[in-house]
């Protein structure tokens, strides 16, 4: 049974169905092709097209077209995931980031302001605030594949085509242009230089 809080509120289209014990809070628009999956939360104010939803996950305030999101997922607030977007199981996709076109691999973690697009990812990877994945040179898009258990820290650009091979790490700051191999640290940013007294003459 699906339990709406404020069924008035919503619009359900047609072709949603629902599993067992799902809960709509008020203000969702769902349209098209939908299936929720058993156990899983819509809290207020999201828009799903197109999309399969799993088991267990709760969804607030995001925008999802034509995307997979399997079991066990939080998503939200205020995410989107662009067409092709296949998110595996027990991820988090948190505040204002946007996938596009990309594979999540299972347990990864993508908490805020971030952009994942034409990107592979394995498993159990973090992705720190800031980061962009850059897949587009002005003529063409470009993919990146990121392998397991891949750290990357705040505002990094990852600048597509590149690899990020299996339990890497990539420093905050950093703009990865090459490939990086197996568990390396990549680290590219210039060093930090204090000039004494120079505040002064921008006061």
């Amino acid at each position: 049974m699906t339990k709406f809080l404020n069924k008035k509120s919503c619009y359900i289209g047609k072709g949603v169905k629902f599993g067992k014990n799902v809960v709509i809070y008020e203000n969702n628009h769902l349209e098209g092709n939908i299936f929720i999956g058993d156990d899983t939360v819509l809290l207020p104010n999201n828009i799903i097209i197109n999309s399969q939803i799993g088991k267990n996950c709760t969804i607030t305030s995001s925008m999802i077209d034509s995307s997979v999101i399997k079991d066990n997922i939080a998503i939200g607030p205020f995410a989107r995931l662009r067409p092709k977007s296949v998110i595996e199981n027990e991820c988090k996709i948190g505040n204002f980031v946007e996938i596009k076109n990309s594979t999540i691999g299972r347990g990864c973690k993508i908490s805020h302001l971030a952009y994942v697009g034409d990107c592979d990812m394995g498993a159990n990877c973090n992705v720190g605030c800031g980061v962009i994945f850059a897949n587009y040179d002005g003529k063409k898009k470009q993919r990146s594949t990121v392998g397991n258990h891949v750290f990357i820290g705040s505002n990094c650009n990852i600048i597509a085509p590149v690899t990020l091979k299996d339990d890497s790490y990539i420093c905050a700051g950093t703009t990865i242009t090459k490939n990086v191999e197996q568990g390396d640290l990549a680290i590219g940013r210039a060093r930090q230089e204090n000039k004494t007294g120079y505040a002064k003459k921008y006061w």
